[in-house]
């Protein structure tokens, strides 16, 4: 099962389900959703015996169709996710050795059918947000729990959660040249341009203080600093959008380990973050990152690495979270309930 309550395709897990389950033999069977329809339901993700048919997308559509979205309406509602629970049991019925819910607010559908182990991903939003105590009640419930960081495994108290954080396609997220990208994005190739990467009107991600930020450095530039979101981009457009950026931005209050970030590091970009989930580790050592608590130090960050006009190393600290890496650690996830 895919989703999460604001990236309404909720697709990012599904490559690595689908590598971890090729490991050991078996196939995923994953459903996403485009958009937020009520009464449409989500086909669940669990993994299959080898040799039955897998990786079937219910809308047609494969992991890499997924797109950003701006429409805070797109979020699916708890209704939403407990109209699931018929598909999950069919499901559950069939030939699947394993059901993996990869969002909390699937879990319950996952749990409440009889016959096959659950493991559980949890993101961040889905534990520290407002749904956390359904999250942790279903994690003391689940054969395994997959968390992004050690810090959501602490968050879990006694619960033996794995730390595997979401892997990155590094084929797809690499260094490509910053002016062919802009060209291919429209944006003007004679001002800075600093990328938010979330939609507007999610909370969490706080684009006001992202705004806020900007300004400040846009005060004291000469050159023009032009902040930039994103709406309905395509998940393969998302490489170019990162490459045509002077720097990602981040000011979000909470997060798991974002795959914004891991992205752009694959990517070579430099980045400037909030203290939120792993950023601070991924950033340790990466030269054009900065994180700041403050609004001041995010101002001084930006200011930094834009005033050097440098790409980042953030693919030498990358690798280690390729698709092939993290799906050989989720895969020993499977087995262990698999027996």
């Amino acid at each position: 099962m895919t989703g999460n309550e604001s990236e309404p395709t909720g697709g990012v897990g599904v490559p690595l389900q689908t590598a971890a389950a090729a490991s050991v033999g078996s196939s995923v069977d994953a459903g996403t959703q485009p958009r937020h329809e009520p009464g449409r339901a989500v086909l669940p993700a669990a993994t299959r015996r080898a040799g039955s048919p897998g990786n079937r997308h219910g809308d047609g559509r494969g992991p890499r169709d997924r797109t950003t979205t701006d429409d805070e309406s797109s979020s699916r509602s708890v209704l939403d996710y407990l109209r699931f629970y018929p598909r999950v049991l069919r499901a559950s019925l069939g030939d699947h050795d394993i059901v993996h819910a990869n969002y909390g607010l699937t879990a319950p559908a996952a749990l409440a059918q009889p016959t096959r182990p659950v493991v559980l991903s949890l993101w961040g939003s889905d534990l520290f947000g407002r749904y956390g105590p359904v999250s942790r009640w279903c994690a003391r419930r689940a054969d395994a729990v997959v968390v992004m960081t050690e810090e959501m495994a602490d968050a879990l108290g006694p619960v033996d959660a794995h730390v595997i954080p979401h892997g990155i396609d590094l084929s797809l997220f690499r260094p490509l040249p910053a002016a062919d990208s802009r060209a291919r994005v429209g944006w003007d190739h004679d001002a800075l341009h600093v990328l938010f990467p979330y939609a507007k009107q999610r909370p969490v991600k706080d684009y006001p203080r992202a705004a806020a930020v900007v300004e400040a450095v846009r005060s004291r530039l000469d050159t023009p600093v032009r902040l930039q979101t994103l709406s309905a981009v395509p998940h393969e457009m998302m490489p170019v959008y990162l490459n045509a950026a002077d720097s990602l931005l981040i000011t979000s209050s909470h997060e798991g380990s974002p795959n914004t970030v891991k992205e752009a590091l694959a990517c070579n970009r430099p980045v400037v973050s909030t203290d939120v989930g792993d950023v601070a580790e991924r950033l340790d050592g990466v030269t054009q990152t900065r994180v700041g608590r403050t609004d001041a130090e995010l101002v001084e960050g930006l200011l930094a690495v834009l005033g050097r006009g440098e790409p980042s190393d953030g693919r030498d600290h990358v690798r280690s979270l390729s698709l092939s890496r993290t799906s050989e650690r989720l895969a020993g996830v499977y087995e262990s309930v698999g027996r």
